[in-house]
């Protein structure tokens, strides 16, 4: 006897044969669009490099003045110096702290950034004559009050005064902690100062609230008590011994970070470490 249209077993063989399809039709797409994607991503990252660089202009050509105005190398942070290990258009930093070849892991007080893993090397963008450059712009990230904050810092060329600061990735709470990305708040980073004048490895450059009094201070966000306090840690530790004090200690020396030995390491090989 002959199934109906309604029948349990038709029913099911539908929904499955549906789901087999878009299944493959999402699947294609993904793939179709990856590249696409990472495109995308590239390029919202080099915009906001010349961003907190005070670079970029609406409609610009983001590729060409990166490629013009912008020099990437990748540091060693244990010694400050630059390395041709890696390829600094390729190296990802987030990704090379997690592989224990080029990462390692925090804890107690060396993790008040809340990272559990950092990387050994890090990619930095020289703004104007890599040699001598203007500004300094540094990849940095921490823990927020929700989640992971990444953004970039720049610092002018003395390896100490602040340029700007921009978060380009952020779960906080929109009007307080999401205050981040106010340009307003933004503004008060300008000009700021982040060792003392004895050149201390330990970083002043903090937020506040009641108001900045000094030039290692800043207006910590109302109403948002953790973020700011991620902020400050942040800050704290990227600015220290562990990650760039070193080598932002070579630029307030006057001692600009020299080129590590050749090595036989070729980018293909290490390319997503």
């Amino acid at each position: 006897m002959a199934q109906g249209n309604n029948s349990i077993k038709k029913i099911l063989t539908v929904a499955f044969s549906l789901c087999i399809v878009c299944s493959v039709i999402v699947s294609t797409a993904a793939v179709a669009l990856r590249p696409m994607q990472q495109l995308n991503q590239e390029l919202d990252r080099k915009t906001n490099i010349l961003n907190v660089a005070g670079l970029y202009e609406p409609g610009m050509d983001v590729e060409e003045a990166f490629s013009t105005q912008i020099t990437a190398r990748v540091v060693e942070l244990d010694t400050g110096e630059y390395t041709d290990q890696f390829d600094p258009a390729t190296f990802d930093g987030f990704e090379a702290s997690r592989d224990p070849a080029t990462g390692r892991t925090l804890s107690g007080d060396r993790d008040i950034a809340g990272l559990s893993r950092v990387e050994n090397f890090a990619t930095v963008y020289l703004v104007g004559d890599a040699e001598n450059p203007e500004q300094i712009v540094l990849p940095i990230r921490g823990q927020g009050l929700w989640g992971r904050m990444m953004g970039f810092l720049a610092v002018e060329g003395d390896g100490n005064t602040i340029v700007s600061i921009t978060y380009y990735d952020h779960s906080e709470t929109p009007g307080l902690g999401a205050e981040v990305n106010n340009p307003r708040w933004q503004a008060q980073w300008e000009g700021k100062k982040i060792y003392d004048e004895e050149g201390d490895l330990s970083p002043e450059i903090h937020l506040t609230k009641g108001g900045a009094s000094n030039e290692h201070e800043v207006d910590a966000l109302s109403g948002a008590t953790l973020t700011s306090n991620g902020v400050t840690n942040m800050l704290q530790f990227w600015f220290s011994e562990e990650a760039f004090g070193p080598y932002l200690a070579n630029f307030r020396s006057g001692t600009e970070p020299e080129d590590a030995e050749d090595t036989d390491t070729d980018f293909d090989d290490v390319e997503g470490a």
